[in-house]
């Protein structure tokens, strides 16, 4: 047999491969799960900056809405403003209300925890070096774990947010440093770590290596700035139950939905965005076929990306049909 022919072979068995593995990806249905946990995003920082009160804002998602669990972001520009003072009153604040209801939180730690520019390191940090900011995170992790070690509200804590991820203004991504972070944490304390990575761009191999619970995105229409423009993304609902059965086979590891599209993701944040092109992506109609899109994962876990901005779209600009709506699901 020739050089030719084998290569030939070789090329066909591939094909057949890659085919066999996109049918397995694309073609057939998820079960249903049995019962589905819903639970809300929350960034202080971003409901501050759409003009809200964001303790009015929180206490509507637990007491109008319903919520009853939550992903809190902690963002370390906010948390430690000055080298060594840590202001935790606000985070106190949050602990203290779930509490109160019998919520269950998982807290975002480290240098990149959601919204942009997605790594909110203080301006104290700007001319530390790589190494010197490393040694500050460390220090920043342990305050929060052990300050909140011993509430009954906190179940997991995710290290940083998509950390496998290139999304976001970050100074720089280790992947030995992020064992750090999780070494440092697990020796602090006994509950689960979630890593989270993209859910279409990503088989979260990688978020099933770091973490106990491995957490993936899903988005359905965005802002594509690589050709400036909308993209409905393709993948098909069975996609993420199929990727969900080979990590729980390869790793023995359920994975969560951390953030499910449920607001905007326009050219531009939604703070310099109209109405009507934020409603490009995301409207009621949306946010129901999301929804549905969601329930036919076969996940039972999702947490939704945008609770802050369906109370502004209620309270701020008198569109109240996406929290009604959500309502429905808690």
């Amino acid at each position: 047999m020739n050089f030719k022919k084998i290569l030939k072979k070789i090329f066909l068995i591939f094909l057949f491969l890659v085919l066999a593995f996109g049918c397995y990806l694309f073609i057939g249905s998820a079960p249903r799960a049995k019962e589905i946990t819903w639970g809300v995003n929350f960034s202080q920082k971003h409901a501050k900056n759409l003009g809200l009160d964001w303790k009015e804002t929180f206490t509507a998602l637990l007491d109008d809405l319903g919520a009853r669990n939550f992903k809190i972001a902690v963002h370390w520009d906010n948390l430690e403003p000055k080298d060594n003072e840590f202001y935790f009153d606000d985070l106190d604040w949050q602990i203290n209300e779930a509490e109160k209801r019998n919520a269950n939180v998982f807290l975002v730690i480290g240098m990149k925890t959601t919204r942009w520019p997605e790594c909110h390191l203080p301006e104290w940090t700007q001319n530390l070096t790589q190494e010197q900011q490393q040694e500050k995170i460390l220090r920043m992790i342990k305050e929060i774990v052990l300050r909140y070690k011993n509430s009954k509200a906190i179940w997991a804590w995710q290290i940083e947010n998509e950390p496998f991820f290139p999304f976001g203004i970050c100074p720089w991504v280790d992947k030995n440093f992020l064992k750090k972070e999780i070494s440092l944490v697990k020796s602090l304390d006994a509950r689960p770590i979630i890593e989270a990575d993209s859910g279409e761009g990503s088989f979260w191999i990688d978020a099933a290596k770091f973490g106990d619970i491995p957490s993936t995105t899903m988005y359905e229409k965005v802002w594509f700035r690589q050709i400036s423009h909308y993209v409905r993304y393709p993948f098909p609902p069975v996609f993420y139950w199929r990727k969900a059965k080979l990590i729980n086979f390869l790793f023995n590891k359920k994975v969560i939905c951390g953030e499910l599209q449920a607001e905007p993701f326009g050219p531009k944040l939604i703070y310099d965005i109209s109405l009507e092109e934020q409603a490009k992506t995301m409207n009621l109609e949306q946010f129901k076929k999301n929804i549905d899109f969601a329930s036919k994962t076969g996940l039972d876990t999702f947490y939704l990306w945008g609770s802050e901005w369906w109370y502004w779209m209620k309270v701020k600009n008198n569109q109240p049909e996406i929290w009604q709506e959500a309502k429905k699901l808690f």
